[in-house]
């Protein structure tokens, strides 16, 4: 399989002019090849063709005195920029087909678009210096660091320049079956949660680290700086990126103890369950603002590509399973209950059953993994017999505790 390894670039001060000259030269011929296609499409003519628009908006309007700065950049660089915009509308047309989710229309970049990328591919030539350098065309050896090591050779580089200002290498590996982990016993069922991050089958809590919630208050004061800054001044160019690296971090944090859990998940198990919750219905309710920092989309997709790689099992149950209906010791369905009802007793079989606990232990029943109600923290205990008459009632009501 594919992965993509990312690593922070220092470039210079002449390395960072060379890069702004790249991200610019790109631009320039995607949103040329963009108005060409446009236009054609405009006049009722066929699509340009790719290799057509490269000869027309790269060979020969180097030529020309409105384009002789292109070449000032490497070749590949405007060529991926050509193949991006081929995505682009593929993925567009695609959407309309139905053969994968609907997305808008390409759409012209602008120079003032707060993330920029250019791609070198093998054909650029460029490598990794002796010295652990990325040596890229028209730009120099660029400092990296590098927090590991690449499982093999990288096919293509992607240099990013983020919204706060800071610029990363982006490697795409192939990795090989050398990476599966022995095999391993214990099966997992995870409920995803806001109270807590995740809830698992065998009892344990990982509390949710909240790290927008943690952070609002410097964001609210950097929010504030930007707004009084005046449009247009270099000021609120400073005050913008200095938002942008507060929200930079929030995101770092959460991505780090997304990859950190779900690493340790699929090592531990060899098969997990998770429930496919519907984030963009909760994000349009009143908790919008929880259910984003969560994170839960991010850190599924994380077990899903991990537990591929590792040779795990990662199972997707509907999110309208009734695991919060169900004991999970006997199997007795009792009706949905309120959200403030975090402990129940069943009333088939008298077991105290932990809400959260419980629907991890049945998601892992309903994807067919063994676990057991041990797991659930299930205690039973004594039920009094009614005053009307010592037997059992014909449809026995569940009883809560708060």
């Amino acid at each position: 399989m594919q992965l993509r390894y990312s690593f922070r670039l220092y470039p210079n001060a002449g390395q960072r002019i060379a890069l702004a000259r790249a991200f610019g030269c790109a631009r320039v011929v995607y949103n040329d090849a963009l108005r060409a296609r446009e236009t054609a499409r405009a006049e009722g003519l066929p699509f340009p063709k790719t290799g057509d628009l490269s000869k027309t908006l790269i060979t020969e309007a180097k030529t020309t005195p409105e384009r002789a700065w292109l070449t000032e950049v490497s070749a590949v660089v405007l060529q991926q920029s050509l193949r991006d915009l081929d995505t682009a509308y593929r993925n567009f047309f695609d959407g309309l087909k139905g053969k994968r989710p609907r997305m808008g229309a390409p759409r012209y970049k602008s120079r003032k678009d707060t993330r920029q990328a250019v791609r070198f591919t093998a054909n650029a030539r460029w490598s990794i210096t002796p010295g652990r350098k990325l040596r890229l065309p028209k730009i120099g050896d660029v400092r990296v660091k590098w927090s590991r090591t690449l499982p093999s050779t990288p096919s293509t580089v992607t240099v990013v320049k983020d919204s706060a200002g800071r610029y990363f290498a982006s490697f795409v590996v192939e990795t090989g079956p050398g990476e599966l982990l022995p095999q391993t016993t214990p099966e997992l069922g995870i409920d995803l949660g806001l109270g807590h991050f995740a809830v698992l089958s065998d009892g344990r809590k990982i509390d949710s680290p909240r790290f927008l919630r943690r952070a609002e208050k410097h964001l609210k004061k950097t929010q504030h700086a930007l707004a009084r800054k005046e449009k247009g001044s270099k000021n609120r160019d400073k005050a913008r990126v200095r938002v942008a690296r507060a929200h930079a971090r929030v995101a770092d944090a959460r991505r780090e103890f997304h990859h950190q859990l779900s690493t340790k998940l699929i090592r531990e198990n060899q098969a997990i369950a998770v429930e496919d919750l519907s984030v963009k219905g909760l994000a349009r309710t009143r908790l919008a603002k929880s259910v984003h920092d969560a994170g839960w989309s991010a850190f599924v997709a994380m077990l899903e590509y991990k537990a591929a790689r590792y040779g795990r099992t990662l199972i997707r149950i509907g999110r309208f399973e009734p695991t919060s209906q169900v004991c999970s010791a006997c199997g007795a369905k009792d009706g949905p209950k309120p959200l403030h009802i975090r402990v129940w007793i069943c009333g088939a079989c008298g077991a105290v059953l932990d809400r959260d606990i419980n629907a991890a232990v049945n998601i892992a029943k309903a994807a067919g993994l063994a676990v057991t109600a041990r797991g659930a923290q299930v205690r039973p205990v004594s039920v009094p017999a009614q005053r009307s008459e010592a037997g059992t009632h014909p449809t026995p009501q569940p009883s809560t505790a708060r």
